[in-house]
Order: C-alpha cells, then sequence, then structure tokens
C-alpha cells in the first residue's frame, strides 16, 4: 500500500497525526493553486481553509488516494473561483453609500500613502532584511525554522534579525538615520 493511500485510510478513521501530515504534504500546492486566482490575502486563506474543510467532508468518497493531489488543486480552484465570484459585487464598506463620502476617500488616499512609504523604506533596506521582512508577511506565516532555511541563517538569528529590521524600518519611515 502507498504512503498516501496509509496517510487517507488512517486520516478516514481520525487519526489527528495522518490529518496533520496530509496537511504538511499538501498545504502549499493547496496554497500555490488558491494564488493563482490573485485573491486579497485573507480571501486565499479562506480558500485554502474551505479546501481543507471539503476534504474533511468527502474524504470517504475519494476511491483512488494517488489522484488526492489533482483532487485538491480542483477543489481550491474551485473555491477560489467562487469567492472570487461571490466577492465582485460586493462594497468595501458596510453600506455602499457611504462609500462615497469624502472622508472615506481621505481614508483611502492616506492608506495608499502609507503603503507606498512602506514599500519604498523595505526597498531601502539591506538584505537580509528586505527579504526577511518580506517572509514574515507571507500568507503561510513561516516558522522560524522556515526562515532561517531560507534564509540561509541560524534559527537562534532570526528573531534579533527581525528586531534589528524592524528598528530599521521604523527609522526609515520616521525619517530618523538609520
Amino acid at each position: 500500500m502507498s504512503e498516501l493511500r496509509t496517510l487517507i485510510a488512517a486520516a478516514r478513521e481520525g487519526d489527528a497525526r495522518a490529518w496533520g501530515l496530509l496537511v504538511g504534504r499538501f498545504d502549499k500546492w493547496v496554497w500555490a493553486n488558491v494564488r493563482s486566482y490573485g485573491l486579497a490575502p485573507y480571501d486565499a486563506a479562506d480558500a485554502v481553509q474551505t479546501t481543507w474543510l471539503r476534504l474533511v467532508e468527502r474524504l470517504d468518497s475519494i476511491r483512488d488516494p494517488d489522484r488526492l493531489p489533482g483532487w485538491l488543486a480542483t477543489t481550491a480552484g474551485n473555491e477560489a473561483a467562487a469567492l472570487r465570484r461571490r466577492r465582485r459585487g460586493e462594497h468595501l464598506c458596510a453600506a455602499p453609500p457611504e462609500c462615497d463620502s469624502g472622508e472615506d476617500v481621505v481614508t483611502t488616499v492616506l492608506t495608499a500613502d502609507t503603503v507606498r512609504k512602506l514599500r519604498q523604506a523595505v526597498g531601502e533596506l539591506s538584505e537580509p532584511c528586505r527579504s526577511l521582512l518580506r517572509l514574515l508577511l507571507d500568507a503561510q506565516q513561516p516558522t522560524y525554522a522556515e526562515l532561517a532555511e531560507r534564509l540561509g541563517m541560524p534559527v537562534g538569528s532570526v528573531g534579533p534579525t527581525r528586531a534589528r529590521c524592524l528598528a530599521r524600518l521604523r527609522a526609515i519611515v520616521s525619517g530618523a538615520n538609520p
């Protein structure tokens, strides 16, 4: 019996460890499929969670465990597309008439300006700060061990490096000499 078949059989029996291994094995695959739909990070997270929920609901209906990656890709794509369709007609505020008020426009402009300034400030940082801060904002929320591996640094250096990078970013944004 293949490893995947064994995992699915154990998950069907309610084995939490098997579920953890399934999610660990395919979570990046599901995220990659959802991200290809260009959703906002919070919508992408919803689509990923719904994909895993669908697997919980329908695990017993999967006849060929070797086709699970394809099933996950299709389901993730369907969930992302459905979410995008549902969001298409939504307004960003609860009552559409309020979206036209001058105050919301000012808030929108200030938010866009803040994002622009932050991107510019991050661009002024040296490596590894730029890469570390970008990875910290990843929707998958990598662990310090994953960050250390990706950046080629010891795990114990991630926290102190993060603190120094954020201090430099604050100094750049505030206009102080970093």
